[in-house]
């Protein structure tokens, strides 16, 4: 199955995760992904991340910054 917008989706279920007070996150791994990870990461949005392998195309799993304020839409 393809996504139409992975980068929207990984937002998505960011925000999601935070209006349900989740500490972390999971969603599909991919370059770009781990790019704007390391930014997020840089500038505060998001503690830290980590890649877990998989036999697909692997995991990223966001550890949330559960300060962040989330205006819901």
């Amino acid at each position: 199955m393809s996504m139409t917008d992975p980068i929207a989706d990984m937002l998505t279920r960011m925000r999601n995760a935070l209006i349900a007070s989740y500490s972390t996150v999971d969603i599909p791994s991919s370059k770009v992904k781990v790019d704007i990870a390391k930014v997020m990461k840089s500038e505060g949005f998001i503690k830290n991340f980590k890649i877990i392998e998989d036999q697909k195309q692997g995991i990223m799993r966001i550890f949330l910054n559960t300060t962040t304020r989330v205006i819901p839409l």
